[in-house]
């Protein structure tokens, strides 16, 4: 099984003290940063759109700690070549998104980005095909709707973690969206291990602890699945 991943989204950061706070992750034991690009067309909001992203990669790329910790963006739009060139490490879009999910990864790819494939709530997991999961480095399950923070945990969606799980033992599968102490286990336990958390991680009082819990009950649900 993979290892575990904590990945911060820095969505639920303070955008005014970005350079800090990408600090305090990465200090705090998180392996990524997640950064969400949303451009008014598949999602009607523009939280963190192109124009304030590409600055904020290049700004947590050099200042980051260790500097060569992976920004990780979650975009829909192809903006494969300007999140590349800002430092992105992981280009993960939504499946939803495009028409031709292979011709994407292989652009991601010879950018010398890794690529994810993201399906929405709503998405079933099939319809992330075999060919596109066997080029993809990443898959991401939507635990929420895409397109704001804070939103509640959608449970239904995990046994879609569990079905990419089943077809792809190998593969890094991540869950994005109201995931948190009191949501990790049934997310672990269905076979993520990427785990991207926002107000869980950036508004608790030890953020340090959060993260190694979080690492911990995937690695404990991990052995259990190997077992």
């Amino acid at each position: 099984m993979p290892k575990a991943i904590v990945s911060p989204s820095v969505l639920a950061s303070d955008f005014g003290q970005l350079t800090a706070e990408c600090k305090r992750m990465i200090k705090g034991g998180a392996e990524w940063l997640h950064m969400d690009v949303m451009d008014g067309h598949f999602v009607p909001n523009i939280t963190m759109g192109k124009y304030y992203t590409l600055p904020a990669f290049t700004m947590s790329r050099a200042m980051t700690v260790p500097p060569q910790a992976p920004r990780f963006c979650h975009v829909y739009l192809k903006w494969v070549n300007d999140i590349a060139d800002a430092g992105g490490a992981l280009y993960c879009f939504h499946i939803e998104a495009t028409s031709d999910p292979i011709s994407l990864i292989h652009a991601i790819h010879e950018r010398k980005m890794r690529a994810g494939v993201a399906i929405s709530p709503d998405t079933p997991s099939t319809a992330i095909k075999d060919e596109v999961a066997e080029i993809a480095d990443m898959l991401l399950v939507m635990t929420v709707y895409p397109g704001r923070g804070g939103q509640k945990f959608l449970e239904r969606c995990v046994p879609k973690v569990a079905e990419l799980r089943a077809r792809f033992p190998d593969k890094d599968i991540e869950v994005d969206g109201g995931v948190g102490p009191k949501t990790i286990d049934v997310c672990a336990e269905a076979g993520s291990n990427v785990i991207v958390a926002g107000t869980a991680i950036f508004n608790a009082s030890d953020p340090e602890a959060v993260i190694a819990l979080l690492k911990e009950r995937v690695n404990t649900a991990q052995a259990k699945l190997r077992n």
